[in-house]
């Protein structure tokens, strides 16, 4: 095994040892985010609002099924942490090539269907009829894309539970830079539109999802599988899907509430549609270094229960939390000293209503970060854990959360209403995750914190 390329966190300090893992994450996230931000900042400058709007109408479907794509993915990394953690590779490698059949199965499955249902989707969601050419245009294209989002996430997936967070976030660069070169070529040369924008953001995905396959291959000797690991293993995809969707089915659950919450958004107009789209770009971008925090503490949570060492997950969670508090007030001072400067790479000045209405978006979300912090946090420490079935009921909470406002506040206070949607969402899941992290916790510690992989811990 080639020890540079891993890394064990079940020894030395909880707090360095996430930062070292995090830090690279937070940019490979950045990165990412950065990218999709490019796609909208060029079709807004290029395109115009309308085309702006066209993408920002795809937001909330677009995350309810590559969301799912991402959880699934997530979800079949966590048995390969808790087996490194626990030193069983033969069972480690096994749970790769298991995760790799039930990929291709469901990207395959899921590809046909989104593909053939997009269009009459987004007739459901009442996309007002300027745009929804545009929106079509653009989102069945990323579902084409679905097999290569299963590859890059998968991968690097497997690459982070192995403690290297680093060699994804060159490849998530190499991308970034390729799909912004592709934005400009596809749009401003080629002139395809939005459907430009889509194709750049596919492409580049797959470049990275084969770079993570070429570094997997040259670099982790411990991943050299076997003919018989290869196998489908009935125990093994049980795990698998036990993990995996219901972390997919979280991040879907949740979508619901948004899709219904971007309904509500289209039956306001085009303008709201893109200053959602826009604030939501600006907030995302914002909002990595939670995404990098729960990730983090997925694997780290992962490979000490793996290892028996629990009292190390309450310390990184304690510190982690702490992270997340720090870096909400900063966002939220940065956010509100400059949204509408910010706003102003995404439309010309002259969109003054326009840049109000995206200001207004940022500075009422971004008071409640530390709410959305709790979430990343607590919820992947949970799946790390191995009680991923817990998400499901978290989404569920977000869920419901949205559709409330959206249904009974949205008709009544309009756009202020659609501004504090997330935030409501995200303590409503709060008030789930933190006594069900307590809860996890005391029963690990009745159980002899028994990992779920090895099959000797039954879940809630």
């Amino acid at each position: 095994m080639a020890k540079s390329a891993t890394k064990d966190m079940t020894t030395g300090s909880p707090i360095r040892l996430i930062l070292q893992f995090c830090i690279p994450l937070f940019f490979g996230m950045l990165f990412q985010q950065f990218y999709n931000m490019m796609d909208t900042v060029i079709v807004g400058k290029f395109l115009g609002v309308q085309a702006l709007a066209s993408v920002g109408a795809t937001g909330s479907i677009n995350f309810m099924i590559i969301g799912f794509c991402m959880g699934v993915c997530n979800g079949f990394a966590i048995p390969v942490a808790q087996q490194f953690g626990a030193g069983d590779y033969h069972n480690l490698r096994k749970y790769v090539a298991n995760s790799v059949w039930l990929s291709i199965a469901f990207a395959s499955v899921m590809t046909v269907a989104v593909c053939v249902l997009c269009r009459q989707i987004l007739i459901w969601m009442n996309t007002p009829p300027d745009i929804i050419d545009g929106a079509y245009s653009y989102i069945f294209v990323i579902f084409l894309g679905i097999p290569v989002i299963y590859l890059y996430n998968l991968l690097s997936g497997i690459i982070r539970s192995l403690g290297d967070s680093k060699s994804p976030l060159f490849f998530l660069v190499l991308s970034s830079v390729l799909n912004i070169i592709l934005d400009i070529v596809l749009i401003v040369v080629f002139h395809m539109g939005v459907a430009g924008a889509a194709w750049a953001t596919v492409v580049s995905q797959a470049v990275s999802g084969i770079s993570c396959l070429i570094y997997m291959i040259l670099r982790f000797e411990l991943l050299k599988i076997t003919k018989e690991e290869w196998k489908a293993d009935s125990r093994c995809v049980a795990v698998l899907c036990n993990m995996g969707i219901p972390m997919g089915l979280q991040y879907s659950i949740t979508a619901i509430g948004s899709v219904i919450l971007q309904t509500a958004v289209n039956s306001i107009g085009s303008t709201a549609v893109a200053a959602v789209a826009a604030g939501s770009k600006i907030s995302m971008f914002f909002c990595c270094p939670f995404d990098a925090m729960g990730s983090t503490m997925a694997t780290y949570a992962g490979q000490n229960v793996g290892a028996g060492k629990l009292d190390r997950v309450s310390k990184g969670m304690k510190s982690t939390c702490l992270l997340g508090l720090g870096y909400s007030v900063v966002a939220l001072i940065v956010l509100a000293s400059f949204g509408k400067t910010i706003t102003l790479l995404f439309v010309d000045s002259t969109e003054t209503e326009l840049i109000g209405q995206v200001s207004k978006f940022l500075i009422i979300t971004a008071v409640f970060y530390f709410p959305l912090a709790l979430v990343n946090i607590v919820r992947f420490t949970i799946q790390g854990l191995g009680f991923s079935k817990f998400a499901i009921l978290a989404g569920v909470c977000e869920m419901a959360a949205r559709s409330i406002v959206a249904l009974a506040f949205v008709p009544l206070f309009g756009y202020l209403a659609i501004c504090f949607a997330s935030p409501v969402a995200w303590i409503f899941a709060d008030l789930f995750l933190i006594p069900a992290y307590l809860y996890v916790m005391k029963k690990l510690s009745q159980m002899g914190i028994k990992p779920v992989a090895a099959g000797t811990q039954q879940q809630e």
